[in-house]
């Protein structure tokens, strides 16, 4: 058996065994889950075939875990909303598809590497954009409705910011190559911080840090970005009363279960009560968790699928972030090499924000989690980023 078939099984399996319970456990026997789950088996099998068939060169596990991700996430949606998994499909759809046109049609991405002021220009235009026609949804005023679409353009402005930086950092001399770039990353963060927009503003961060250091090796940087991240996060405390309501509430949200600390409770409650191996499928309780399909999914994992579940996801999700950090190893330009970083940095600090949050380990945020998570906008630009990495695999 080759080692294309040995990584399709178990995102077919897996795939077959969660929608099968679903469509099992339906009253009456729910027929639309058997067929969502050959339509995934079909997209994944395609995906694979394009990816591992025609572009033999570049890793193999990519592709693979960018499948298995979503059907985990679309499966307990479908639990909870049936019409909204439907919508995630149309997602994955796009998303997949986008993975796969990307590793299709681009050329070598080094020649994008002189595109830094197209970069920075919508850099700021996304970044910027919720700052002064957004709208506030859960305290954080980072959505953008224009009638016909709402949107999260950070989303879109990270993108272009881990281009920017790449195309900036790549060509590093000395400290006053470093002005213009720090400017940059202080104006992004500064946009992230007027929205509340706490849980971006420390992704920002940690990308921003992790390219300076690759871009650099220079461990006074590192230290001195850190230090100066530090004193922002203590600066946006003493600022907006939002942030300080959010460390309070992590602090110690017991005093406040019925109120400001309700999700985080209920949250909690789903996860101590789900064990080592869950309730099961539809014998959770997910209707007492606010935001269950997007910012709580993972405690919904937990609840009714088990810790043992949910640190599998977590496995694939260190996989992940391991493949992309050993394609920009490979990568055969400084450009590529930043790029690659900062998009693996920029998946994992979001799965780490989410998790630790849920988990009440760091103050919530309102991030989705890569893939697995209700979203449109996050679907399609974490694979936008997985297809980029995809294609910086492929360098020889």
């Amino acid at each position: 058996m080759n080692t294309k078939v040995k990584l399709l099984l178990p995102a077919f399996a897996l795939t077959m065994a969660l929608f099968g319970n679903i469509a099992i456990l339906g009253d009456p026997f729910d027929v639309g889950a058997l067929i969502m789950g050959g339509v995934m088996c079909v997209l994944i099998g395609y995906a694979h075939i394009v990816v591992n068939r025609f572009f033999s060169h570049g890793d193999k596990f990519i592709v693979s875990i960018a499948s298995i991700l979503p059907v985990i996430g679309i499966a307990v949606i479908y639990r909870l909303d049936p019409a909204t998994a439907i919508k995630q499909v149309l997602w994955f759809i796009i998303g997949i598809s986008a993975y796969m046109a990307l590793v299709i049609i681009l050329p070598d991405l080094k020649r994008f590497a002189s595109l830094k002021y197209v970069y920075l220009v919508l850099t700021l235009v996304f970044m910027g954009m919720a700052t002064f026609i957004g709208k506030e949804i859960y305290g954080a005023k980072n959505w953008v409705d224009l009638g016909f679409v709402s949107f999260q353009p950070s989303e879109f402005g990270k993108i272009f910011f881990v281009f920017y930086l790449a195309s900036s950092l790549k060509n590093y001399t000395d400290l006053k190559s470093l002005v213009e770039p720090g400017a940059v990353v202080v104006i992004s963060l500064g946009f992230m911080i007027f929205q509340k927009d706490l849980g971006s503003a420390m992704i920002f961060s940690f990308i921003s840090i992790s390219m300076l250091y690759v871009a650099t090796s220079r461990l006074k940087y590192l230290l001195g970005a850190l230090g100066a991240g530090a004193l922002g996060a203590v600066a946006s405390w003493a600022i907006f009363s939002h942030i300080q309501k959010r460390v309070m509430i992590w602090r110690d949200p017991w005093p406040y279960a019925s109120n400001e600390s309700y999700q985080i409770v209920q949250g909690l409650y789903a996860i101590s009560s789900g064990g080592l191996f869950g309730s099961g499928l539809y014998q959770g309780f997910p209707g007492y968790i606010p935001v269950n399909k997007s910012d709580y999914i993972f405690a919904v994992i937990v609840e009714e699928l088990g810790v043992v579940f949910a640190l599998g996801i977590m496995v694939l999700y260190f996989i992940l972030f391991f493949r992309s950090i050993r394609a920009a190893l490979s990568a055969t330009s400084p450009f590529t090499t930043l790029l690659a970083v900062g998009f693996s940095v920029m998946i994992a600090m979001q799965v780490i924000v989410i998790i630790g949050g849920v988990y009440n380990m760091i103050p919530l945020t309102g991030i989705t989690l890569p893939l697995v998570s209700y979203g449109g906008t996050s679907m399609l630009t974490v694979f936008f980023c997985l297809g980029i990495v995809q294609k910086i695999s492929e360098e020889v």
